[in-house]
């Protein structure tokens, strides 16, 4: 609300300037006759018209859009349960018949899953998240193909402290369904359900600005990594030490989310968490920033962009290959992942 708030200002400004500039034209009529004086009298006329058409036009605007603010803010603390989420499948598919110009028959199938689960009484909070989604690729030279696999679950409770400001507590996990692969075709496993796993266990404070976006804040955090399956753990991958099964760090963690209609049927949310370890290496950030961009068609179709960028400095991702194409170096790497997803949907409210 503070950009429409300037916005606002700024068109209070310009209606001033506009009839500052009207007193300075009238200062020039006395040096002025006949039609040069006419003609200037008609442009400050029809610039005086422009300006109260503009302003009055964006004022109404943005005071429908406060009002329609208002209600969200409303409507997001009343006291009680609330659950909200929607889902989405998408599919796509390729064939090909003595086609010249090459390829390969395909067909791919995808899911989201995003649900929430709040609780508000007077001062205290309690939201739950969660967020999933599963994608692979069938094609004809490669055979399947993972394309998305995330499983990601957080749980905040809060107590106002005031002025949009909550003390607050964090709980989040992370992990996949199923194993992933250094290659298409490759048989090394590089990661599994639960290798890795996160845990976040986080204690700060909370600011919530409507229902639109928050900031937490926490100097208090540990996180736990998970690396359950022997084989991985055994080559010390996702930071754990060799042999070991989990890895505890202690630092500092600030998570942000925002989710706004830019336009009719047109949604963006996004939300990201960093990490730092004050005890290695804390100017190395860990980034997990996740953005989706969904376009709704009508009730049951929509169309949806999902884009996450992924940097820790404890996962080695392989860097240079040999002459054979295997991987002979790793290092920490930013990792990005893009998904285009057309199909059925369905919202919760």
């Amino acid at each position: 609300m503070a950009s429409e708030v300037r916005v606002y200002i700024g068109l209070n400004i310009i209606f001033l300037l506009a009839i500052n500039l009207e007193c300075e034209i009238n200062l020039k009529f006395y040096f002025l006759c006949g039609e040069e004086k006419l003609a200037l009298m008609n442009w400050k006329t029809y610039c005086t018209i422009f300006f109260v058409f503009v302003y009055s036009l964006l004022s109404a605007q943005l005071d429908e859009n406060w009002e329609k603010q208002l209600k969200e803010v409303n409507t997001d603390t009343v006291d009680g349960w609330k659950f909200s989420g929607n889902t989405s499948v998408n599919f796509a598919q390729s064939a090909f018949v003595n086609w010249a110009a090459g390829g390969s028959n395909s067909y791919a199938l995808s899911g989201l899953v995003s649900l929430r689960l709040a609780y508000k009484k007077q001062t205290f909070t309690w939201e739950n998240n969660l967020n999933s989604g599963y994608g692979f690729m069938v094609r004809g030279d490669v055979g399947f193909v993972k394309t998305d696999d995330k499983l990601d679950f957080d749980s905040k409770v809060g107590s106002l402290a005031g002025k949009g400001w909550y003390y607050a507590g964090l709980l989040n996990f992370k992990t996949q369904f199923t194993d992933g692969y250094a290659k298409a075709g490759n048989t090394e496993i590089i990661s599994r359900l639960l290798a890795p796993a996160y845990l976040i266990g986080a204690i700060g404070i909370d600011k919530k600005f409507g229902t639109a976006y928050s900031l937490f804040i926490a100097p208090i955090t540990v996180k736990t990594t998970f690396v359950m399956d022997k084989t991985l753990s055994d080559k010390g991958s996702f930071g754990v030490d060799p042999g070991e099964k989990l890895r505890a760090e202690a630092g500092a963690y600030v998570k942000f989310s925002f989710q706004r209609d830019l336009m009719e049927n047109v949604n963006f949310k996004t939300r990201a968490d960093f990490f730092s370890n004050y005890l290695h290496n804390p100017q190395n950030i860990d980034v997990n920033w996740e953005s989706i961009l969904t376009f709704k068609v009508n009730k049951y179709i929509s169309a949806s962009i999902t884009a996450t960028l992924i940097y820790d400095d404890d996962i080695k991702v392989g860097v240079h290959t040999n002459s054979s194409g295997q991987f002979d170096s790793y290092g920490p790497r930013t990792q990005f992942k893009e998904v285009l997803g057309i199909g059925f949907a369905h919202t919760f409210k």
